[in-house]
């Protein structure tokens, strides 16, 4: 059968153009080639028909791209939901189950039945012989690892004392560095007993000098599943209290240590030591099943401890978050007791199906991804607990710097908690995000290198160091005001005016700080704070029309505080209230009275300020006398008096001047009354005056003066006679005898008839 001239002429056509589409780079190495090429196209191009079909060929090509592209896309359309993937998925388990166990069924039939035997498949004496030698590599480096840990106890009883009775660090750092150095020696102890084991299995069974297979799969077990036991011993140290990072007792250490021990033990020398050898000698089919078994085996045990332990964990977690100080620790704590167990069935759940979807890959990005979560959380919780032991605790300065700066103390106790909440909300989140990561349900490398990953973390750090700023500023600054407003330390007593300048000055700083942190924080993070602050002008515009009697307040208090009207601790009188001014603000001022009750007058309503403690203070003092007393006398009394009131210590410091005498300032209906003035510093003229007054007392007594007071007349009445009725009046007397003992006197007075008065007037003082 012949082919047409013109259909060869295609294929020839077709051949050279693959070759000058494919092999470009050959072609230009070989001329010879090239041209040979170029001439047979150009006899194709010449013919029209060949030429024609030639286009059809290459626009049918070109076309097919675009149509493979549409399919593409179809079937991306049509990819099936979440519940049929899941359906899928379950099934595809299913028939792997099935497959797995009909497979087995058949091994093990033929291995009893006879026909691996017959068929050359199954050597018996072979199984045995390699049976044997594995179980003496097994016992020689188990023997091996036994022995060397027990020589090294002691160097693990030494670390455990010094990290539990140590001197010089603190705790928690003396508690890493002894497990790090403890885990040195675990893995130094596995080490050794690893390659004991392979010169055993080397030298000492089987054919010397060659490692057999089987010996080599147990020895690699050996080594991948006894380091991650020392890695679970560094956690739960049960025989050494001092090497256990978790604060658990020895009890429950022992507990959780046996059964993570036993479960990595079944799983790992079950699918890296049986499961391999039952492939090589017995079949892949049954090895497959074998590994299932250990799968499923090794999550019922883990599924039955976790329910087992469920309400044990649950008590101690929720022991653990009543210790807690911090609100959101507690809430995380006790939301984590309640939900711990079903955490832990998730965690196996995924491993089991991982294990029977991807046998392959599953096993070591199990064990990664483990690892990787038990390191982030666990250096999490080292670097809390440090950041606990170490600034968490009260602050205690020292006694110079507490008494220089007796706020300092008190407020990094109120700061420092707060900003180590902060850093441990900032730990949690680092650590879930690497959890995630670890487990492939969140890329954390490509998410930081996005662009919104980077821009978020340089936000959040310029956040926090403007806070950081800011507090320090105000610690500074704060620290500085209080320590001029300490008497010990700020140059003496401080005056009343810059005790109120330097408390105004605080709060002002104080509001000052919190709204530029505030702005600058809303500018970081990339809020237009333009159109904020043109806002809060016209805010303050509107206001200021609406609230004229709070700008009012505050410009009052101003020029108060500009005239230097008042200050604290003064005694003064505004808006019709005396006291003494405990608090001054910008808009008001709060007042104490007499009787303890407390103030608040508006500077609006401040038309006169009355201040009692400018420079000095006066006490004036009216005295009355008899008529009938000599004035002179009664005013060198006066002066005798204010001679004792200066002999006494305690009133001498506040006697600016001698006693000013104005004289006789007026001439009463039953006295004669003297004024005098006794100059004293701010504050003090009331205690002067009361002491002055009892001396007054005193001496006029002394000297007979007499102080007048009131008289009272009795009337009696009168008959037409003009006589008086009689009246028997009682005087009730108290007199002190000469050996001071007291008699009661009682005297009757009687008036009769023959009296020549009508009435009669008696005296009586305010002691009868």
């Amino acid at each position: 059968m012949t082919l047409p001239r013109r259909t060869l002429y295609l294929i020839s056509g077709w051949l050279l153009a693959c070759l000058l589409l494919v092999s470009g780079p050959l072609q230009a190495q070989s001329p010879e080639g090239q041209q040979a090429a170029n001439a047979t196209l150009a006899s194709l191009l010449e013919n029209p028909e060949t030429r024609q079909q030639l286009i059809d060929q290459l626009r049918a090509q070109a076309q097919a791209p675009a149509e493979a592209a549409t399919e593409a896309a179809q079937d991306v359309a049509s990819e099936p939901s979440l519940p049929r993937q899941l359906a899928d998925a379950t099934s595809h388990i299913v028939d792997e189950l099935g497959g797995q166990i009909g497979g087995a069924v058949d091994t093990l039939a033929g291995l009893f039945g006879g026909n691996l035997v017959d068929d050359g498949g199954f050597d018996m004496s072979a199984v045995t012989s390699a049976a044997i030698n594995l179980g003496l590599v097994i016992l020689a480096t188990f023997v091996l690892f036994l022995a060397i840990r027990r020589l090294a106890r002691p160097f693990f009883t030494r670390l455990s004392q010094w990290s539990l009775n140590g001197q010089g660090l603190q705790p928690l750092l003396r508690l890493v560095i002894c497990v790090a150095v403890a885990a040195l020696i675990d893995a130094l102890v596995v080490a050794l007993a690893y390659v004991g084991g392979n010169l055993v299995a080397t030298f000492a069974v089987g054919e010397s000098g060659e490692l057999s297979t089987r010996a080599s799969l147990f020895l690699n077990a050996f080594l991948v599943i006894e380091l991650l036991k020392a890695a679970v011993r560094m956690l739960f140290a049960s025989h050494y209290e001092g090497l256990r990072l978790l604060p658990i007792g020895a009890a429950n250490a022992s507990y959780w240590n046996r059964w993570i021990a036993r479960l990595i033990g079944l799983a790992g020398y079950g699918l890296m030591v049986v499961v391999p050898l039952v492939n090589a000698y017995l079949s892949p089919a049954l090895g497959s099943a074998v590994g299932t078994l250990i799968m499923l085996g090794a999550y019922v045990y883990a599924v039955a401890v976790v329910m087992r332990n469920r309400q044990a964990l649950r008590q101690a977690l929720n022991h653990k978050a009543g210790q807690t100080t911090m609100t959101a620790s507690r809430v995380s704590l006790q939301l984590f007791a309640r939900t711990w167990h079903l955490f832990a069935l998730a965690y196996f759940t995924v491993v089991l199906v991982l294990t029977l979807t991807r046998p392959e890959t599953a096993l070591p990005f199990v064990l990664l991804a483990t690892l990787k979560t038990l390191v982030t959380v666990l250096a999490g919780m080292l670097v809390s607990s440090f950041l606990t032991q170490t600034i968490g605790r009260r602050i205690r300065l020292g006694d110079d710097l507490r008494r220089k700066l007796p706020m300092l103390e008190a407020r990094l106790n109120h700061y420092v908690p707060t900003a180590l909440r902060v850093v441990r909300a900032v730990i949690l989140i680092v650590v879930a995000m690497l959890v995630l990561n670890a487990w492939g349900a969140f890329d954390l490398a490509a998410w930081y290198a996005s662009e919104a990953g980077r821009g978020l973390i340089g936000k959040l750090l310029s956040v926090f160091v403007i806070l950081v700023v800011a507090a320090a500023a105000w610690l500074g600054l704060a620290s500085l005001i209080e320590h001029k407003l300490n008497p010990e330390t700020g140059g003496g007593v401080p005056s009343a005016r810059a005790q109120t300048l330097l408390a105004l000055f605080r709060n002002a700083l104080a509001i000052a700080l919190v709204t530029l942190t505030a702005m600058i924080v809303l500018s970081e993070i990339g809020i237009n704070i333009g159109p904020l602050i043109a806002g809060a002008g016209v805010l303050g515009l509107a206001i200021g029309f609406g609230a004229q009697k709070l700008v009012q307040d505050i410009i009052t208090g101003v020029f108060i505080q500009v005239e230097n009207a008042m200050n604290t601790g003064d005694v003064i009188t505004v808006g019709g209230v005396t006291g003494v001014a405990e608090k001054l603000s910008i808009r008001s001022v709060g007042i104490r009275d007499l009787n303890g009750t407390y103030h608040i007058v508006p500077f609006s309503s401040v038309d006169t300020v009355s201040n009692y403690m400018r420079d000095f203070a006066y006490h004036v003092g009216e005295y009355g006398i008899a008529y009938r007393e000599d004035i002179d006398e009664a005013i060198q009394v006066l002066r005798n008096a204010f001679e004792d009131l200066k002999a006494d210590e305690e009133h001498n410091v506040n006697l600016l001047e001698p006693l000013e005498v104005a004289g006789v300032i007026a001439l009463a209906d039953s006295s004669v009354n003297i004024r005098v003035r006794i100059k004293t510093t701010p504050g003090t003229q009331w205690a002067t005056g009361r002491a002055f007054n009892r001396l007054v007392k005193l001496h006029f007594d002394a000297a007979g003066i007499e102080i007048p007071f009131p008289h009272t007349t009795l009337y009696f009445g009168e008959d037409k006679d003009g006589g008086a009725p009689p009246a028997r009046v009682r005087v009730l007397e108290k007199k002190a005898s000469r050996q001071s003992s007291q008699s009661d006197v009682e005297e009757e007075v009687h008036f009769g008839p023959a009296d020549t008065q009508n009435s009669q007037e008696v005296h009586n003082d305010e002691d009868g």
